[in-house]
């Protein structure tokens, strides 16, 4: 099924400001929805669409900069445009560091609004081509058998097919296949690209056992 199209979110208690605000981002061509506040916005269960958030820093109940923390612990990386009346250089910062796409000041500059919610989207899709890429990844590494994964962690540790071979107790001919199908049903071109998947999903290269030392 298509994902759906980007919806922009704007949260904001003042209802000339959601106006203006919903005009202006929707004559760019985008899907606009309004909030009055960070807790209407939670209750409406949008954090998993695709789009990004315009919000607004000082409302009553919960802040802008609440929601952002409230939205981290949810894991949710929806990404945030920062608007504010007042230019605060520490709530600036703080908000910059956990992850806000732009700090704009009030009265917003249209031009400069739309270059953030664009700059949002397309890390928006990004993030999200790179977890449908982990999905399908994981979803293929459940293909391979027991043998076929061992094989794989000393494949992306840099190990020749003669050193897994050695390492497995296996014939260097049975690695070279088990090898092979790895890469087929990881559907992946090269080492390093199965090494990059790998690593994006938390396996961990095998390391050598250790041999004894042979006797003079």
């Amino acid at each position: 099924m298509p994902e759906k199209p980007p919806t922009i979110f704007v949260v904001d208690d003042d209802p000339s400001a959601r106006r203006g605000l919903k005009r202006l981002i929707g004559a760019a061509g985008w899907e606009v929805e309004t909030f009055d506040s960070a807790t209407n916005f939670l209750a409406a269960g949008r954090t998993d669409r695709p789009g990004c958030l315009v919000l607004d820093v000082k409302m009553p109940e919960m802040t802008g900069p609440e929601l952002q923390e409230a939205l981290a612990k949810m894991s949710c990386e929806m990404p945030i445009v920062f608007l504010s009346a007042h230019g605060d250089v520490r709530t600036t910062v703080r908000a910059m560091k956990h992850g806000a796409v732009d700090f704009l000041t009030k009265p917003v500059d249209a031009k400069d609004l739309v270059a953030a919610i664009r700059e949002s989207l397309a890390r928006d899709a990004a993030e999200r081509a790179r977890r449908a890429a982990c999905t399908a990844f994981t979803e293929q590494l459940r293909q391979l058998t027991q043998r076929e994964h061992e094989v794989m962690t000393f494949v992306i540790a840099g190990l020749l097919n003669k050193q897994i071979a050695t390492e497995l107790g296996i014939s260097e001919e049975t690695g070279k296949v088990h090898r092979g199908r790895v890469m087929q049903k990881l559907r992946v071109e090269s080492v390093a690209e199965l090494v990059r998947q790998c690593a994006v999903v938390g396996i961990r290269p095998a390391g050598m056992r250790e041999r004894p030392a042979s006797s003079a």
